[in-house]
């Protein structure tokens, strides 16, 4: 399985990017208006909202290239999570477009959801 490719830095992301944790919840709602409720997996799920703002050309490449190599959400890899340095090995991207923005020569601009999968 690949690897979440890192910056030429070294780092993961940069900042503000977030990471947000929730549980699978599904709701069936009848006819006369009731609702019945109950959660999909026993343990919560990370999702993490990564900005990149301030890409060279070559990380861009590299991101885009990985993105393309994954199909957008239909792969999977492993993704170590930047706040606290744990490796996820079953995550994917929320997204089958990687829009990046190049906004001049050497700065390059993406957002890029990943999510856990179990």
């Amino acid at each position: 399985m690949a690897d979440f490719p890192t910056l030429s830095t070294g780092a993961i992301t940069q900042y503000p990017s977030e990471r947000r944790t929730g549980y699978g919840n599904t709701v069936l709602r009848f006819v006369d208006g009731s609702e019945q409720r109950w959660r999909e997996r026993s343990s919560y799920l990370h999702r993490w909202v990564l900005k990149f703002s301030l890409l060279d050309e070559t990380e861009a490449a590299t991101l885009a290239w990985f993105f393309e190599e994954q199909a957008g959400r239909a792969g999977h890899f492993s993704f170590q999570d930047p706040w606290d340095g744990t490796v996820y090995p079953d995550c994917s991207f929320e997204q089958d477009t990687l829009p990046v923005d190049y906004a001049g020569e050497g700065r390059a601009a993406a957002v890029v959801t990943i999510q856990e999968n179990k």
